[in-house]
């Protein structure tokens, strides 16, 4: 967080008497990034407005959740400032920033003198009612991206994925990179990359550009999205929820629309998750059905390449350029299964039982249980096991090499992994394959339609602690199928709470394509 620099700005209108004084002291609390200051400075009411590249919030509440996340603004002074006033104690200003670092911004804020006694205010004070904010010039949002050209990597081949671009997450091989994992100590030490990864190629070979390199947790350990090496890219949705991920940099891309395939990496939901958060289209494929050579892999037995679009459509196109296609028979038996409708959230239940009673057609529900399933925390605690311990045996020697290069969040995850009992690891790592077997021979002419995740993306806010719940709360429902190693498509279907929810379904494995159109027909009902 750089200084504030003394305001030196010209107004061309005389303003209100006060309303200079509040505008200079709001600058400063902005370069303090003094937050109690910043409160105070914007009318507290359910109506107040402040609007960005990112998006609109709406309320007092909303608009000081992004500011405790957001970590201060660079240094700037203001050059220019416009007043207008539009009534008695309202006034509209508009004022040009010059940045330390070179660029101009723009600021435009609707102020009203109030008197507030909640304020503890002797006198009226001005404060900001609605602002919208043009911020410095930026060459890629790094939050987002890595590295980005146009392209960054042209088609190798004309095909049905002419004029399309893709966000490759950063574990993908990518010709004239290097690999970086998420982490600049292991980017730094990564060798560029002569020939793309097996999926990337697929995707050249089919007509589409790569737009650059999109971000993504560390070694894809992590389900929220955030980095603390580069920041949360933003939640295209909704800007005052993180993003989801692992491969959060793909799906922002996507929703913000500089690119229209995200090609990601699922291995406990790190598609499925942030195409949820998002309200995107989000393919987990059958484990084994995607060649993953040139990934980095996290954890080899659940590790899937799965990709995020905007539409069911450019799915299915980006699905049919790297699978081949087959034929798709009969619909399968579609069923509810309670016990993962016993995870979710209220508002998501009611949200999710109104879009089934709308679909036009009878859908069962059934007990996993009553399937021969295992219990939905035992395959939780078998995925989180297995999944630490290729985790560790992947990374766990550059981490060595290393200390102090991971964030502490993905750094205290590692940790917990290396913890882990001996003999249940190993007694889960045996098991892995039989109930693999179980869960496949199950879902054998069923399909199972349930919520993605059990809530809407958390709050930029969210401590490090309530995440963790989240976070277990969402591997009990992911787990079904990265255990299973079947394929799982997350549509967006519901809105709670003015945020999106995915819909999931899960089929047996090779039903991938026939998930998506199953999907596809649902959400147009």
């Amino acid at each position: 967080m750089s200084t504030h620099e003394t305001s030196t700005h010209e107004t061309s209108t005389a303003a209100p008497e006060g309303l200079l004084d509040a505008l200079d002291a709001y600058e400063a609390a902005l370069a303090a990034n003094d937050l109690d200051a910043l409160d105070a400075a914007f009318v507290d009411a359910p109506g107040t407005m402040r609007g960005d590249d990112r998006g609109l919030l709406v309320g007092h509440d909303a608009i000081s959740a992004f500011r405790g996340a957001r970590g201060g603004v660079l240094a700037r002074s203001l050059s220019r400032v416009e007043v207008r006033p539009l009534a008695e104690g309202l006034a509209l200003v508009v004022s040009v920033s010059e940045f330390a670092a070179g660029g101009q911004g723009l600021q435009t804020q609707l102020w009203r003198r109030d008197s507030d006694s909640d304020h503890g205010d002797a006198a009226p004070r001005w404060r900001i009612e609605a602002a919208h904010v043009t911020g410095r010039p930026k060459a890629f949002d790094t939050t987002v991206w890595r590295a980005v050209g146009d392209p960054l990597v042209a088609p190798t081949a004309s095909g049905p994925l002419d004029g399309l671009t893709v966000a490759v997450k950063d574990l993908y091989a990518v010709p004239g990179q290097p690999v970086g994992g998420g982490n600049p100590t292991y980017l730094r030490e990564s060798t560029v990359q002569a020939t793309p990864a097996a999926a990337v190629a697929a995707l050249l070979d089919a007509g589409a550009a790569i737009r650059g390199i999109a971000r993504t947790d560390e070694f894809a350990y992590n389900l929220t999205g955030r980095n603390e090496h580069h920041g949360t890219p933003p939640n295209g949705a909704v800007p005052t929820r993180l993003p989801g991920g692992s491969s959060s940099g793909s799906a922002s891309a996507v929703r913000l629309g500089t690119a229209e395939i995200g090609i990601g990496t699922d291995t406990a939901g790190s598609v499925r998750v942030p195409a949820s958060y998002q309200g995107l289209w989000g393919l987990r494929t059958t484990h084994g059905a995607v060649s993953r050579q040139g990934l980095l892999p996290l954890a080899p037995s659940f590790d899937t390449v799965g990709w995020l679009t905007r539409s069911a459509d450019v799915l299915l196109a980006a699905l049919d350029a790297t699978v081949p296609s087959t034929a798709a028979g009969a619909d399968p038996e579609l069923l509810v299964p309670a016990e993962l409708l016993d995870l979710v959230e209220p508002a998501v239940a009611d949200a999710f039982t109104a879009f089934v009673a709308g679909h036009g057609r009878p859908i069962g529900t059934v007990r996993l249980a009553d399937l021969g399933i295992p219990p939905l925390d035992d395959l939780r605690e078998l995925l989180r096991l297995v999944q630490a311990a290729e985790a560790v045996a992947a990374h766990g020697a550059w981490i060595d090499a290393h200390p102090g290069a991971l964030s502490a969040v993905v750094g205290d995850r590692f940790a917990a992994a290396r913890a882990n009992d001996p003999a249940a690891t190993a007694d889960a790592v045996a098991r892995l394959d039989d109930v693999r077997t179980t869960i496949r021979t199950a879902l054998a002419g069923r399909t199972l339609l349930f919520p993605t995740v059990p809530g809407p993306a958390p709050l930029l806010a969210a401590d490090t602690a309530s995440l963790e719940r989240t976070r277990t709360a969402t591997t009990a429902m992911t787990s079904l199928a990265s255990v299973g190693g079947t394929p799982a498509v997350s549509a967006p279907a519901l809105t709670v709470d003015g945020a999106p929810v995915g819909v999931c379904l899960v089929g047996e494995p090779g039903t991938d394509r026939a998930l998506v159109i199953r999907a596809g027909r649902m959400l147009q009902h």
